[in-house]
């Protein structure tokens, strides 16, 4: 573990596990059903996307579309909340307000990646609204999201790296380059443990993020094996899709 961490209360934990997208065997994600199953497991992170609707609501759904995960159609950006409300992830379960999650469990620390450009107003909102900031991460694969939503907000909220910016800090890191002006205004780093086949991290980076004063965090990882190996390279957190499966992991390493 790094000994020098970002200064914001959502790191405040040893180590970070995050359910992705809550947790759910039965394809149930990112309902209120599967943030529930989450926290009955025990954890207190989670990890979550957002959309806003064309009436600037903001859900927590991954996809662009409601089509993939629920038994509806068509793309939130283009839909009034009264319709995406209606909506059932799996047929049974309903799309959840981001305000809802932020709010339900209110020691809960909630991993945000901003989805889309009409995503930002909302999200930011639901943040306000709910006071949430010292427990929210926002993260998005877009650098320029990630910061005109932090923006709209009256108070820090801890941040991760986009896509660029990580590429950046790792192919620094592997030919070790200085890369802290890529990381200036981010806690950390949230990266794909693979691109295809190829790992994309190894313990140079942790240890160069490490000395930067920022945080690791590997998706997504759902192998106990590759649990083990990213655990043994000293990152910082795990997003996974076997929420069960990484805490029986970090029990077993006094990391729960």
């Amino acid at each position: 573990m790094n000994l020098m961490r970002p200064d914001h209360p959502y790191f405040d934990a040893p180590f970070a596990a995050l359910a992705h997208r809550g947790f759910s065997l039965d394809g149930l994600e990112n309902s209120m059903a599967a943030f529930q199953a989450a926290v009955d497991l025990g954890y207190s992170y989670v990890e979550t996307d957002g959309h806003g609707t064309v009436d600037g609501v903001a859900v927590a759904l991954h996809d662009a579309s409601l089509d993939r995960t629920t038994d509806a159609e068509g793309d939130v950006a283009d839909l009034p909340w009264s319709r995406v409300k209606e909506a059932r992830i799996g047929g049974v379960e309903p799309v959840p307000l981001l305000e809802d999650v932020l709010g339900t469990w209110p020691e809960l620390r909630v991993n945000i990646d901003v989805k889309a450009e009409s995503g930002i107003v909302p999200i930011a909102d639901a943040i306000e609204r709910t006071g949430a900031h010292d427990r929210v991460c926002v993260a998005s694969f877009s650098a320029e999201r990630r910061r005109a939503t932090v923006a709209r907000l009256s108070r820090p909220v801890a941040t991760s790296a986009g896509t660029s910016e990580a590429a950046r800090f790792l192919v620094g890191g592997l030919a070790r380059l200085g890369t802290l002006r890529s990381l200036t205004d981010v806690d950390g780093l949230q990266i794909p443990w693979r691109v295809g086949p190829v790992p994309v991290l190894n313990e140079r980076h942790v240890r160069l993020a490490h000395d930067l004063g920022k945080v690791v965090h590997v998706w997504t990882v759902n192998a106990r094996t590759e649990m083990e190996t990213l655990l043994d390279a000293g990152i910082d957190g795990i997003v996974s899709d076997r929420a069960d499966l990484l805490r029986d992991v970090l029990r077993s390493r006094g990391l729960w």
